[in-house]
């Protein structure tokens, strides 16, 4: 499918790798212009290099931290200065460390709202005014499934990701009819962050080695097998395309079939 998007102009956090750089390169491959963030300076480099090998159209890298509002300012700013605004948005972040409510304390929690919450809210806040002067704005913040269903050990993802739909449910009426936000939440999918889980597995003795863990990971998903990470990227392109120029405040579960409601 052509998405329609060649000359637009997207902004992707935390888009060094995992699903973020994965809805980067869909994008990318569409015909966007695309800037791509993230904290280490050589992985970003790696992947901007990655991503320019097959884009058509640029590509940036702004270094970034996601919860320091000023970065996120200027990671905006240095957006507009390249591609002349900023058509779509697609928010991402790293996972905060998995953990059970007792083991938790007070500025872990802080530090999760301002990783899932914070820096969405920021990022929309700094760029609601180039989204709104685009003929095609567009807002898609990648969550998890944990917003529909709590998965063991993730309290901190469970709680506070929440947080997110309703952002996304709330500015898809403010904003409308100028800007669309929607919402993806991703099941099992392999990134690197499910392989290091994976192999951890296999160093506890849980897995007899990697494939065992992805079947082991896979026993409960009607597709029977878990998610590739450019599944997740295309449907963020659809969804930011004027091809899904009617979809909006909705929760795109992208899991197999995993989720029961």
């Amino acid at each position: 499918m052509d998405f329609d998007l060649d000359g637009n102009s997207a902004l992707v956090t935390a888009s060094s790798s995992g699903l973020g750089f994965a809805s980067a390169r869909a994008l990318a491959e569409a015909g966007a212009n695309v800037a791509i963030c993230g904290r280490d300076e050589d992985r970003l480099e790696d992947a901007r290099s990655e991503l320019a090998e097959t884009a058509t159209g640029d590509v940036i890298a702004v270094q970034t931290d996601l919860t320091d509002p000023a970065d996120v300012s200027r990671l905006v700013s240095e957006t507009v200065d390249a591609f002349g605004g900023i058509d779509h948005l697609v928010t991402s972040s790293g996972g905060p460390p998995s953990t059970t409510f007792l083991e938790t304390d007070e500025q872990d929690w802080y530090q999760a709202y301002d990783l899932l919450v914070m820096s969405v809210v920021w990022t929309i806040e700094e760029t609601h005014e180039h989204l709104l002067e685009s003929e095609y704005g567009s807002i898609t913040c990648i969550t998890s499934r944990t917003v529909r269903e709590v998965a063991d050990g993730l309290l901190l993802s469970n709680s506070v990701r929440r947080g997110v739909i309703g952002l996304v449910k709330t500015v898809s009426r403010e904003f409308a009819p100028e800007i669309r936000a929607n919402a993806v939440l991703p099941g099992t999918i392999e990134t690197p962050r499910i392989e290091e889980l994976i192999e951890a597995g296999v160093e506890r003795g849980t897995y007899d080695d990697y494939e065992d863990g992805l079947v082991a990971l896979a026993s409960e998903i009607p597709m029977e097998r878990i998610g590739e990470p450019r599944e997740l990227g295309d449907v963020v392109a659809f969804l930011s395309s004027p091809r899904a120029s009617f979809v909006n405040g909705t929760e795109v579960p992208i899991d197999g079939g995993l989720l029961r409601s």
